[in-house]
């Protein structure tokens, strides 16, 4: 694969602070292109080509940066310092209990309601790829230390976008970081996923309770939610099932296998293809690789007429989520200690979405 040292940018407009955002843009070769804001890191759009060749864009978005900061969608953000929920928005570390933002009931959700995804991020380029840096202070949303995050966004002529995280820490902290960008590979604005086909690989997912929050671990296996063998979402989000009445779809973290199809019992794994949707009408296919243990199945339950671009209002399953990270309240279950970063550690992580498409039907 070869990067193509393609990176422009444009003023994107203003916050209502007066701070300036800017719009990043990433090209290949065969011009499919990747725009990126400095306003949390925001993957804003994606156009891609079809079987016919013609560019559509496949990510559901906002038309400006305040759109962006008023809306609770968390489209396209990069979302720390916890993605996913943490329960009563606390947790108990080396003997100290922290107390966060409750921004979703009594929950933190998505890093708290001033999270990396509302913050602006400091830009560079590095050889074609763009790099991403924000400081996020002691206290912030209530956790402990000083942390330094970089992201570095890279295209590649396959179609590949790489997503690689690094962050540093003064004192210990729990980390989670994932991208949410919202899919719908028809490139047609104001459609659904129910259409899409998807696989994934795992044999377990978390059930949740009433507040989103997991509370077993479960097999896959005879229900809606198995996806090893490539099933269509809109059958399965009409399967009756306890978990989807209660989600309103699909909005549950499901444990990975590893390289070797065994589950992972304790760290991060080699970089390995997880999942895959794709749009029989369109022809795009979407292949997400990671090394993470979970991996965030989200159908867009709760969009309801939120604004989108082009005056669009986005409705349920309009858009569909594969985020990558750990486990949601993983900060307060069994493997908590796999999400602390501690000083002289760097939490690292590797994600890739690549969209290509298949020429036959």
């Amino acid at each position: 694969m070869i990067s193509i040292a393609q990176l422009s940018s444009e003023p994107w407009g203003a916050l209502h602070g007066g701070d300036r955002v800017r719009l990043y843009t990433l090209r290949n070769a065969h011009g499919m292109k990747v725009a990126i804001s400095d306003l949390g890191a925001t993957l804003v759009s994606w156009h891609a080509p079809d079987r016919a060749g013609r560019l559509g864009d496949i990510l559901l978005g906002h038309d400006t940066p305040a759109e962006y900061v008023a809306a609770t969608t968390y489209m396209g953000g990069l979302i720390g310092r916890w993605a996913n929920r943490i329960a009563d928005a606390r947790f108990t570390l080396d003997g100290i209990e922290y107390t966060l933002d409750r921004n979703e009931g009594a929950n933190l959700l998505h890093g708290g309601s001033v999270g990396f995804h509302r913050t602006l991020w400091d830009v560079s380029e590095d050889n074609g790829a763009l790099l991403m840096r924000l400081e996020s202070p002691e206290g912030d949303a209530g956790f402990p230390g000083n942390v330094t995050t970089q992201v570095r966004y890279s295209l590649d002529d396959d179609g590949t976008l790489t997503i690689e995280y690094e962050a540093i820490t003064d004192a210990a902290t729990p980390l989670n970081l994932t991208s949410h960008p919202y899919f719908n590979l028809t490139g047609r604005p104001g459609t659904d996923i129910r259409g899409h086909v998807l696989s994934i690989d795992a044999e377990q997912f978390f059930e949740v309770d009433t507040a989103m929050i997991p509370c077993n671990l479960a097999e896959v296996a005879g229900n809606a939610f198995d996806f090893r063998q490539s099933a269509p979402i809109g059958a399965r989000l009409d399967w009756p099932h306890s978990q989807l009445a209660k989600a309103g779809g699909f909005d549950h973290c499901y444990m990975l296998r590893d390289a070797s199809g065994a589950d992972e019992s304790e760290g991060a794994s080699p970089l390995r293809q997880v999942a895959c949707a794709y749009d029989p009408g369109s022809g795009r296919e979407l292949t997400v690789s990671t090394d993470q243990r979970g991996l965030q199945f989200y159908t867009g339950n709760f969009l309801n007429g939120d604004s989108g671009r082009g005056g669009v209002r986005y409705q349920r399953y309009a858009g569909l989520c594969l985020e990558a990270g750990g486990f949601p309240n993983q900060v307060n279950m069994a493997g908590q200690d796999d999400v602390i970063v501690r000083p002289g550690d760097t939490y690292r992580q590797v994600t890739a979405y690549r969209v290509d498409v298949r020429k036959g039907v």
